[in-house]
């Protein structure tokens, strides 16, 4: 038969055109960098109360399970109940925190002279000379001047604040609203995936890609519900030991702590600077103090408290959790240095099946010695049918 004449797109054709448009791709991201972090930026914006939807709905998720156990599968009222002890929760340590932390934070604004005239004295006491300290602190009329030039600067600006926090209370009730929707329609979520990855994926990659999911909660799921419980305790923590030794604003230092300890690995020291600047001003050797016990709590929390409930969620080493940290704090700041730990946690266990399996493929282990006869790469074994991934 005479052939037509017209061009054909064939599979090696196709996988050249990816490779040529992922690498253009790959330059103009990596030259461009700034501009397209902007624009994905000013996309998550947009969608942030979407994200905070998914994320809400991602934490009540296990108390919904959880109730709906017991309530024999009435979901809707599970998942009533789980909003419900949510806001009881939220509220009640908004009610017993904020109403303290307002005071701390008052008695601190309103005490200010009176701690720069004790920090002078302590200065003055010390029996070493500390150039150029004076002009560091300044005097108390300058600081007035400055911050009074800064209130009025930022008058001006009072509207823009407003409009700022109603849109943030609009966003917060459409993240609440579409968390409820999305608990609501799981099975179908995730029933609608589930067809979506089959009918356009192989069956062993369909397959291997729900792997990758279920292995992929796992790991986030297990991170953030340990991380929480471990940064509340650490915060209670905090809390006694800082009122047994009377130290100044107990409750606002270890709100901070507790909340930056959330981060792996940094948190208590992020959360122990902003703490040992405002106990500085108010008594230096309560500073001294609290500096020595944050160094005692993150030992404790690293080696004895951390393991006991994450256990080996992530099965990241540590440098890789180093390195997750400070990449995702420079791409996405807070939320990059929380959620880097597992997403590169996930990609370890990936690249590390990987490399197993092509490793087993030619008869060695992980470390590189040879398999034993029994170890040796087997038949694949049939892949469930469509119906069952289904």
């Amino acid at each position: 038969m005479k052939d037509s004449g017209k061009w054909k797109l064939t599979q090696q054709t196709a996988s050249n055109l990816i490779v040529v448009l992922s690498g253009l791709t790959f330059y103009l991201v990596g030259t461009h960098f700034d501009a397209v972090r902007a624009q994905l930026s000013a996309l998550f914006g947009i969608i942030a109360p979407f994200i905070w939807g998914i994320a809400f709905a991602y934490l009540l998720d296990g108390p919904v399970r959880f109730f709906q156990k017991l309530l024999h599968g009435r979901r809707k009222l599970a998942i009533l109940i789980a909003y419900l002890l949510a806001a009881v929760v939220i509220g009640v340590l908004l009610g017993l925190v904020i109403p303290q932390l307002a005071d701390s934070v008052m008695i601190l604004i309103n005490n200010v002279p009176m701690y720069l005239q004790r920090m002078d004295v302590f200065v003055a006491q010390l029996p070493i000379e500390v150039e150029g300290l004076e002009e560091l602190l300044g005097s108390y009329s300058e600081l007035v001047q400055k911050a009074t030039a800064l209130i009025s600067s930022l008058l001006p600006r009072l509207l823009d604040y407003g409009i700022a926090i109603g849109s943030g209370v609009v966003s917060a009730i459409t993240a609440v609203i579409s968390s409820v929707y999305m608990l609501l329609g799981k099975e179908k979520l995730l029933h609608q995936l589930r067809k979506v990855s089959v009918a356009f994926l192989p069956d062993t990659k369909a397959t291997r890609l729900m792997a990758i999911c279920r292995h992929a909660n796992g790991v986030f799921s297990g991170f953030i519900n340990g991380k929480i419980i471990d940064s509340v305790i650490i915060g209670v923590i905090c809390f006694i030991v800082t009122s047994i030794f009377g130290m100044p604003f107990a409750l606002l230092i270890s709100v901070i702590v507790g909340a930056t300890n959330v981060i792996p690995f940094f948190g208590p020291f992020i959360g122990a600077i902003p703490s040992i600047m405002i106990l500085l001003i108010v008594n230096p050797i309560s500073a001294l103090e609290f500096g020595i016990f944050v160094i005692v709590l993150q030992q404790f929390d690293g080696n004895i408290l951390g393991p006991k409930i994450l256990g080996d969620s992530t099965g990241l080493p540590a440098l890789w959790v180093l390195v997750a940290i400070i990449v995702g704090g420079g791409l996405f700041g807070f939320a990059g240095m929380l959620m880097g730990v597992p997403t590169f946690a996930v990609l370890y266990s990936l690249s590390s099946d990987i490399l197993a399996a092509r490793l087993r493929g030619k008869g060695l282990d992980m470390q590189g010695r040879p398999l034993a006869p029994a170890e040796q790469p087997q038949e694949p074994a049939q892949a469930e049918s469509t119906e069952q991934r289904l």
